[in-house]
């Protein structure tokens, strides 16, 4: 079984090769010359799901991940791309690639499966790609604000879509979630997601739990995230959905794709890290926080130097041998590690925060603990370890303030490795705290990245923004 499921993905990431081609040319995002726009359902439907899981490990994670101070920038010669990310050096023509992929091949994939699964009357084809599409479009806004949406992959009846409200687009992902859930529950479908989805694989009749427990667990992170805004809103949504909800019970429920230790199929931080070795080690911000707690995680995040865990700040001298590496929780023993993008840990963390900040029920407390758990058995500390750790550093105490700190860091640690997410709970809350670093090319962390060059170049509606300083909606402290 071990042998069919390697070759299956091995057949997955062939098709990655040929549907990420574009990732290197610059289009508009309503065009894109490599998609096969006659390709069956199946087929469209695994280039999404491969390139979500993807994206979920490549340019988004790293610049997310060196905002938020996770990872350092290194190099053994040059400023290498990650140093000057990290200095904030971020210029519209580096976001082209990220862009274009998640929209003229992710996106693009997605509306060309609803489509023909509508036609075909294939509702549960079409529910989960909506449920993928509310993912990725959720990305997208956290990352840039507004952003095309409802006037986007209309292709050649529309080259230049408006830019719409990134408050607005929010509120439709919500409302697209539950034509999603909607869909999957349809009691007949001609087609279902199968071994050709590279995230739930299997049976849809088994799945099925599966992506209704994410479309849940994502609404949750959704409503938290608009709580900025809105608190009395969100908390009213979030006290009917758990009360009528099911959502992710375990880690075996982590929205996340996985990779195998093949040539060309190994997930893409590892291939990163082998492309480009010494570009990212530990950042001292993140291992500072796990060396003050003697964190069991360090072992599978980090490696070690001299027996012990050293992170790197931006601008450190250019040694990237004096610094801790990624680890096997990110990158397997050899690529084998699955890409994490929606975690049951998260969801923990969530239900803690809402229960403390907004009342919203459940017990913190009871919640905080859970999320420190599932992070642990995921990164596969043992039992003893974790009912150590907990025992010192488990118990929320102090202001409300002083108390989400608690579990905001606890979840900064846990969500090692997601794409975006970090980087907005420190948008959202202020934890943990972040210092510019020294050699910064501007005097703030970045609250938003600027629009590909490629966009501003070919959408007439598109304008650039006056900086990084640009906040999404639910920005507000």
């Amino acid at each position: 079984m071990k042998t069919i499921r390697n070759k299956t993905v091995l057949a997955f990431f062939g098709l990655l090769l040929f549907t990420s081609i574009s990732c290197e040319k610059f289009y508009d995002i309503n065009q894109d010359p490599d998609s096969l726009l006659d390709a069956p359902l199946t087929q469209l439907f695994t280039s999404a799901t491969v390139n979500i899981g993807f994206t979920g490990g490549s340019d988004l994670l790293r610049y997310s991940s060196l905002i938020s101070q996770q990872l350092s920038g290194q190099t053994t010669g040059g400023e290498s791309q990650t140093q000057a990310y990290e200095k904030y050096q971020i210029s519209g023509s580096d976001l082209n690639n990220v862009w274009t992929s998640m929209y003229a091949t992710t996106i693009s994939d997605l509306e060309l499966s609803i489509a023909k699964a509508t036609a075909i009357n294939s509702p549960h084809y079409a529910g989960v790609g909506k449920l993928l599409k509310a993912y990725t479009y959720q990305l997208v806004v956290d990352t840039w604000g507004d952003i095309p949406y409802s006037e986007a992959q209309k292709f050649t009846n529309n080259l230049s879509p408006k830019y719409d409200s990134d408050e607005a687009i929010y509120t439709g992902l919500l409302a697209l979630i539950d034509e999603g859930i909607a869909d999957i529950n349809a009691a007949t479908s001609v087609q279902s997601p199968g071994l050709n989805s590279t995230i739930y694989p299997g049976a849809f009749a088994t799945t099925k739990s599966k992506w209704i427990k994410f479309a849940n667990t994502l609404k949750l992170r959704l409503y938290l995230h608009y709580s900025e805004k809105d608190a009395a809103f969100a908390t009213a949504q979030m006290n009917t959905l758990v009360g009528a909800g099911t959502f992710f019970s375990s880690n075996a429920d982590n929205f996340q794709m996985d990779f195998v230790a093949s040539a060309g199929a190994q997930n893409p931080i590892a291939q990163f890290e082998t492309a480009r070795p010494d570009y990212l080690v530990a950042n001292k911000l993140m291992v500072d926080m796990m060396n003050t707690k003697v964190d069991p995680r360090r072992a599978s995040y980090f490696t070690t130097v001299g027996g012990n865990f050293v992170g790197a700040v931006g601008g450190a001298p250019a040694s990237p041998v004096l610094y801790s590496h990624i680890g096997s929780y990110l990158t397997g023993a050899d690529g084998e590690a699955p890409i994490r993008m929606l975690t049951f840990a998260e969801y923990n963390f969530i239900r803690a925060e809402a229960a403390l900040r907004f009342g919203v029920t459940g017990d913190a407390q009871t919640f905080f603990v859970a999320g420190i758990t599932a992070s642990m058995e995921d990164a596969g500390v043992d039992a003893a370890d974790i009912a150590t750790y907990i025992a010192l550093n488990g118990t929320l105490a102090g202001t409300p303030a002083q108390q989400l700190q608690q579990i905001i860091e606890e979840k900064f640690v846990a969500n090692f490795g997601i794409a975006v997410e970090p980087w907005t709970d420190w948008r959202r809350t202020g934890f943990p705290a972040l210092a510019v670093p020294a050699n910064a090319v501007v005097n703030f962390v970045p609250r938003s990245l600027y629009y590909p060059q490629s966009e501003i170049d070919l959408n007439t509606n598109a304008t650039q923004k006056t900086g990084m300083d640009v906040r999404v909606f639910w920005d507000v402290n």
